[in-house]
This record gives C-alpha cells, sequence and structure tokens, in this order.
C-alpha cells in the first residue's frame, strides 16, 4: 500500500475507535434510541439525492439498513447508555468477526477451518475475561446488549455478502434510510414523548457536533475511506488495520472520559484481538476460502459463488471532550473504568 492509503486506513480506524467516545457524549444528551435514528437520518440526508442508489436489489437495502442501523446499532447504544464503558464496548463489539464466521456457517454453509476455529475460541475466551471484569464492577445488561449488538453485526455483515454491493459507500448511505423510523416509533414508544421532545428543545451545539460526526465522520467519511481502499488493494491488505479500532477506541476513553483499565481488561483485549486476527485472517486471507479458511460447501445464488470483499469493520464510534451530563434528559449509570 501507499504510504498515503496507509495513513488513511489508520486516520479510518482512529475516527472509528473516537466514535464510542462520541457516542457516550451524545448519550449525555439524546436518549439511545432517538440519538440513533438522528445519526441515520443525518447520514442519509441529503447523501440519497447525490448519490445513485446502488446496483443491488431492494430487499438487501432493507435487510441491511433495518439490521446494522435499526437492531445492532440501537442494541450498541442502549448498552451503553446503561453504563457499558466506551472502551471496553469498543472492543467488545469486534467479536462480530466471529459472530460472522458462525452465521456464514449456518447460513451460507461455509466451513470454517481449524485454524480459524481456535481463533474464534481464543476470542470468546477474550469475551469470557471481559465479562468477568466488567461482572464484577458494571452493567451486566448494558455488557449483554453490546455482545448481542456484536452478533447482529456478524449477521449484516452475511447480509452485506449476499448483496455484494459494488459501492460501500452508496449502499451505506441507502441502507441509513430504512431504520430511522422503526427507530423513532421504538424511541416514542419506550423513551416516551417527554424524553425525546426535551432532547431536541435543548439542542446546543455539542450534541448536534456529536449527531453530525457519527452520521457524517464515522459512517460518510469512513465507509466511503474503506471503500475506497478495498477497491484499490487487496482486502487482506486493508482488514488488517481494522483491528487498530479497539485500539483507539479503549485509549481514547483512558484519555478523554477518564476510563481505567484493569488487568483482566488488558488481559480480554489480547485474547480478543488475537482471537479476531486469528479468525479473520487465519489460512488465506480475508476472503478466501483456502486451507484453514472458510470452506463453501454451497454456491451463493446471488453472487455466483464469488467472494465478495468483506464488509467495512463498522463504524460504532467517538471523539470529543467530555460533556456535561444535560439536565433535560434522564441521567444514566456512570461507565465504569
Amino acid at each position: 500500500m501507499r504510504p498515503a492509503h496507509i495513513a488513511l486506513a489508520v486516520v479510518v480506524a482512529a475516527v472509528w475507535g473516537l466514535n464510542f467516545v462520541v457516542i457516550e457524549i451524545g448519550l449525555d444528551h439524546f436518549p439511545p434510541l432517538l440519538f440513533n435514528a438522528l445519526r441515520f437520518l443525518v447520514a442519509a440526508l441529503p447523501a440519497v439525492f447525490f448519490i445513485r442508489r446502488p446496483p443491488v436489489a431492494w430487499r438487501w437495502i432493507v435487510a441491511v439498513g433495518l439490521v446494522l442501523g435499526g437492531v445492532k446499532f440501537g442494541l450498541l447504544f442502549t448498552g451503553m447508555h446503561l453504563g457499558m464503558p466506551a472502551g471496553l464496548s469498543s472492543l467488545v463489539v469486534q467479536v462480530q468477526a466471529v459472530f460472522t464466521a458462525i452465521v456464514a456457517a449456518l447460513v451460507l454453509g461455509e466451513r470454517p477451518g481449524r485454524i480459524r476455529v481456535v481463533g474464534m475460541a481464543v476470542a470468546l475466551a477474550g469475551i469470557a475475561v471481559a465479562a468477568v471484569d466488567e461482572g464484577a464492577s458494571g452493567p451486566v445488561l448494558g455488557f449483554v446488549l453490546v455482545v448481542a449488538a456484536a452478533f447482529f453485526w456478524g449477521v449484516s455483515n452475511v447480509l452485506t455478502r449476499q448483496a455484494a454491493p459494488p459501492d460501500a459507500l452508496a449502499f451505506m448511505v441507502w441502507a441509513s434510510l430504512f431504520p430511522v423510523l422503526p427507530l423513532l416509533a421504538l424511541s416514542l414508544l419506550l423513551e416516551g414523548p417527554d424524553a425525546d421532545l426535551a432532547a431536541l428543545r435543548s439542542l446546543d451545539w455539542s450534541a448536534a457536533g456529536t449527531v453530525a460526526y457519527v452520521a457524517w465522520v464515522t459512517t460518510v467519511f469512513g465507509f466511503g475511506a474503506w471503500g475506497f481502499l478495498l477497491r484499490t488493494y487487496p482486502a487482506s491488505s486493508v482488514a488488517p488495520f481494522s483491528l487498530l479500532v479497539p485500539v483507539f477506541g479503549m485509549s481514547s476513553a483512558a484519555l478523554l472520559l477518564g476510563e481505567g483499565i484493569s488487568p483482566l481488561r488488558w488481559c480480554a483485549a489480547a485474547l480478543l484481538v488475537g482471537g479476531v486476527a486469528v479468525t479473520s485472517f487465519g489460512g488465506g486471507g480475508v476472503g478466501s476460502f483456502g486451507r484453514g479458511g472458510l470452506r463453501r460447501t454451497g454456491r451463493s445464488a446471488s453472487t455466483g459463488g464469488r467472494a465478495p470483499a468483506p464488509a467495512a469493520p463498522g463504524d460504532s464510534l467517538p471523539a470529543g471532550t467530555s460533556a456535561s451530563r444535560t439536565p433535560s434528559t434522564a441521567s444514566r449509570p456512570s461507565p465504569r473504568g
């Protein structure tokens, strides 16, 4: 890779890692489902009027929009709202690589080789260590919701592989249209119109900035730049940079939010990142189905048997300085480091 493109890949990883801190700040102002709805509304509009719809069947655009935008990010934002620390969230969601392999095996008939099975076991051991650490000091429900978010991220990855969009940016922009109304409806039902109206009425530059960041910087810029890199270089050259996301996420949360990193959490990080690396790249590289990798037992009708480029590692992320909790929204448990 050219040095400028290596720098771009690192910037994207940093943007996605910092995004967890931005989410943490935004949740001080918005209820989580409303925040998520605004994020996808701003990501989709007005971009859909300038970016042509990708040549992909509507069912795939709608399915990825609802699963990734509605379910995955809804669970992630809610888990963090319940007190799941930003840095730990940036780490735990990376287990999506394991869930992607499991869902692909069940749905697409892709059988992981021995090397990837070992990587999956190591990553799951990291999740277990993180659960022990968080269970001793933090909200268990928040942890469970973030793990569930990682599972649905894996589901959306398999849906994206089936869709095989030629342009990741266009696909993400158009998919962003579909979670908005369901998220708004759920927010009104579960969080209440009073909380939503209070957050909107007290909107300030800090709150608006968090929406702009998660919508335009992490989604539009992040997916656009990552898609460009995947079109320019082999996926096996680009995808390893995604392992920097939890590095930036945990370090930025420690620096900007004061989150501590316990010895158990360091151990969990080493196991999870190492296991995800083996799961993603063990034997043949990303997107291959050779020895030690994924073995396809059936031919995908939608892709013609071809292995589409892996979905971008995600944009669940943050940057910013700590903000005081606004009185207009109900306070939530403070994340513990």
